[in-house]
């Protein structure tokens, strides 16, 4: 981490000569000081020791941990409440840990303390970015680009974000209500494309995947190398179709005695989505797994991945199952990478073509009428239903409020009742909201993916909320591990299974990801 990211200095002339030797590099914060004599030195003692919390934090967020950091900029807050650069500095811890909701607090209560302080236009520009907010970005990097004409990055940030808005616009300009055609209908013509002579990759066998097929399409993708592309849009086909017959609620049946796996998060880390099948066997139906959505953005083999499990899924539709995550949708794929890489390894068309396909995508599953899982959380309600999500509309992009959304991005905390959500979208919700929705619903509990756990899940909410994440050592930085949950269907007890990241070739998360997105990184 550079040393421009993060304020380093910030000490009055007199501190500066009154301090001596080095700053602690412990967390156990500054050592008790002694009385001051006046209002002027006991200001001066609370300064030194903010900067004291300031420096760890900002050691701790070079070492990427993140929570600890962003303790010791709110011990530095709590003593100087009025500096813009804790703000900005405990905003970018927040942004590293995916909170945008906390992050552009931080970034509003920077620009507030010192609107001359520019980097708190940034944290909170990167912030709305995040949460694909990009008009309220542009005021923030315009503002900036104008203090500081002759600074290149700052036009370059101005000039990135004002493209993306124009090009939003540009889209909703064209977009005409009409009755939406199945892919096959939009995209007949690619029936004609022609297969190269020198092609030897996989092979639909009369245009219907096989287990042959999936086994030589996952040993083609080690070796990186990519499925020709008449046989990429058609199992996109495949899996429109197959996917707007199914509800927004799938139930399913695990027969006693039988195994049935659980997968959270993926992230386009196809390399540890291939241990999981080392580990576990591959998916058959006598081995059916559930992957709870956010399959593809920041890892670089989102295009891997997504095939994978689609080619699965057209292959054993009734025994393995995908939820939508909230990364499932345009802004995110556009910001974060998968649009970038689909690009990249095939057509822009075809980018288009996923956003269709992921608007499909089932929100929720039910196993044996006792587990609910979905990939964020639940509702600011109590009064809903199963029946009232069989009944969402999906077929959309996620909305900022309302069940749907709540679905896809909530999570759970320690206390009871509801807060904001620390994303910024959704809410959080505690023990009790999960106890009565459990009972409202006759369920034992709930299964959840969406965020980073050191083992790779979490337990919480007296056994009734269950967190999975399955994306090892998280954007080759977090260090978790990644895990997965087992039951049986006499047995709905869950086992978790966690395990380390494994290697995967030089080409490193975001390397598909907006540019804008990567300065903000």
């Amino acid at each position: 981490m550079s040393s421009s990211e993060l304020e380093i200095q910030q000490k009055p002339a007199k501190v500066q000569q009154e301090q001596t030797g080095s700053v602690s590099a412990e967390i156990t914060g500054p050592k008790e000081p002694e009385a001051p004599t006046s209002a002027s030195e006991k200001n001066d003692q609370d300064f030194a020791a903010a900067e004291q919390y300031k420096n760890q934090g900002n050691d701790l967020l070079k070492t990427k941990e993140f929570t600890k950091a962003i303790d010791m900029y709110t011990k530095a807050i709590e003593l100087q409440p009025n500096s813009a650069i804790y703000y900005a500095n405990r905003s970018l811890a927040h942004l590293r840990q995916e909170s945008f909701g906390f992050a552009l607090q931080d970034g509003v209560l920077a620009v507030k303390s010192d609107p001359a302080y520019l980097k708190g236009y940034y944290r909170r520009a990167a912030a709305h970015m995040s949460l694909g907010k990009f008009k309220q970005a542009l005021c923030d990097f315009e503002f900036v680009a104008k203090c500081r004409p002759n600074d290149k990055d700052a036009k370059l940030k101005f000039t990135e974000c004002n493209k993306i808005v124009k090009m939003r616009a540009f889209e909703r300009a064209i977009a005409v209500d009409k009755p939406e055609k199945t892919l096959s209908e939009m995209y007949r013509d690619m029936e004609n494309i022609t297969i190269e002579d020198d092609y030897n990759g996989p092979t639909l066998e009369d245009g219907k995947v096989s287990l042959q097929f999936m086994k030589d399409l996952m040993e083609h993708y080690k070796a990186q190398k990519r499925l020709h592309r008449k046989f990429a849009y058609k199992i996109l086909c495949e899996i429109d179709a197959y996917m707007r017959a199914q509800p927004s609620l799938v139930d399913i049946t695990v027969p006693d005695e039988e195994k049935f796996t659980i997968c959270g998060d993926i992230h386009g880390q196809f390399y540890d989505l291939m241990n999981i099948f080392e580990i576990n066997g591959l998916p058959s139906e006598k081995n059916p797994y559930l992957f709870n959505g956010d399959f593809v953005d920041r890892g670089s083999f989102s295009v891997e991945c997504i095939f994978t499990l689609f080619g699965f899924k057209l292959l054993y539709p009734n025994h393995f199952f995908l939820s939508r995550g909230n990364h499932e949708s345009i802004n995110m794929n556009q910001m974060y990478g998968f649009t970038g890489e689909v690009t990249a390894k095939y057509t822009s068309t075809m980018a288009d073509i996923f956003t269709q396909v992921f608007n499909w995508l089932p929100l929720c599953h039910c196993i044996n009428q006792k587990i609910l899982v979905m990939h964020g959380g639940l509702f600011s309600s109590d009064d809903v239903t199963l029946d009232n999500i069989r009944r969402i509309e999906r077929n959309c992009q996620p909305p900022e409020e309302g069940l749907m959304c709540e679905l896809l991005w909530s999570d759970p905390q320690q206390w009871m009742g509801r807060g904001p959500s620390k994303r910024g979208v959704g809410i959080q919700f505690g023990p009790d909201v999960t106890e009565t929705f459990c009972n409202t619903n006759n369920l034992d509990y709930i299964i959840r993916s969406h965020e980073v756990k050191d083992m790779g899940y979490e337990v919480a909410h007296n056994g009734q909320c269950i967190t999975v994440f399955s994306a090892p050592n998280y954007c080759d930085t977090m260090g978790n591990m990644g895990a997965f949950i087992t039951i049986t269907g006499n047995n709905l007890k869950p086992n978790y299974k966690s395990f380390e990241a494994v290697p995967h070739p030089d080409v490193k998360p975001m390397a598909y990801a907006s540019s804008l997105m990567n300065w903000l990184a």
